[in-house]
């Protein structure tokens, strides 16, 4: 049985001395950390992980570790980069996606600068609005747009594979429902007539573009769970 992610994640919310306690492993199952502390994608990873043999852990079990850079060019550069870096330093499994919205009318942006639209410090809000502005012009058979992912596992011996996963669907002209984060509510999903942030969280679990990009991972993760690659854990 998998412990929960939940309970590994308020674990990781205390000091640096209780590191030990943590990260202690279940026998049996493969200990996997997700390289975010964005609540909305640990949310999402660990419902999507919830049937594969793994103790999940998000960086906030993990506190000495920085926040991730994301200067690289493109998605899988980014993700790659994350989860390398804490597979490194955990020695253990590590998760990372790097996702964005690619708006045609916009020649594909934001994409992989989605989350640094308009600055670090930016809300979900404020890029949303922005990305309504710039298309306050366009019609809506040319507000054609797709949320891309990439998502990235990396050991601690160096070895990283990645998966990618789209969904393709139109940006709204207003924000619509208030589940999921990021471009959520400003994308809308054609096949169910709702924003991604409408859909129930087993719907887009299904068929965002994170879950068809973990989809895709899936085999490899139960593979390293199951030893067949190997040794991956310490």
């Amino acid at each position: 049985m998998r412990r929960s992610a939940p309970r590994a994640r308020r674990a990781g919310r205390g000091a640096g001395k209780r590191r030990s306690r943590l990260v202690e492993p279940v026998p049996g199952l493969l200990e996997v950390v997700l390289a975010t502390r964005n609540e909305g994608k640990v949310r999402e990873f660990v419902e999507l992980m919830r049937d594969l043999p793994v103790q999940v852990y998000s960086l906030d079990a993990f506190p000495q570790i920085p926040d991730l850079a994301e200067d690289g060019g493109t998605y899988t550069e980014n993700a790659i980069s994350k989860a390398s870096t804490v597979a490194a330093l955990t020695r253990k499994v590590s998760v990372a996606d790097d996702s964005g919205i690619e708006v045609d009318a916009l020649s594909g942006a934001p994409g992989p600068q989605s989350r640094r639209f308009l600055g670090e410090r930016a809300t979900d809000s404020a890029r949303n609005a922005r990305v309504l502005k710039l298309l306050r012009k366009v019609a809506s058979a040319h507000r054609t747009a797709r949320y891309r992912a990439v998502v990235a596992v990396a050991a601690p011996d160096g070895g990283v594979r990645t998966f990618e996963g789209v969904c393709e669907g139109q940006v709204l002209t207003a924000p619509r429902g208030t589940h999921g984060f990021g471009y959520d509510p400003i994308f809308y999903v054609p096949a169910f007539g709702k924003s991604m942030a409408q859909l129930p969280i087993p719907v887009k679990n299904r068929i965002s573009h994170r879950a068809r990009a973990f989809a895709a991972a899936r085999p490899y993760l139960r593979r390293l769970a199951a030893g067949t690659r190997g040794a991956v854990v310490d």
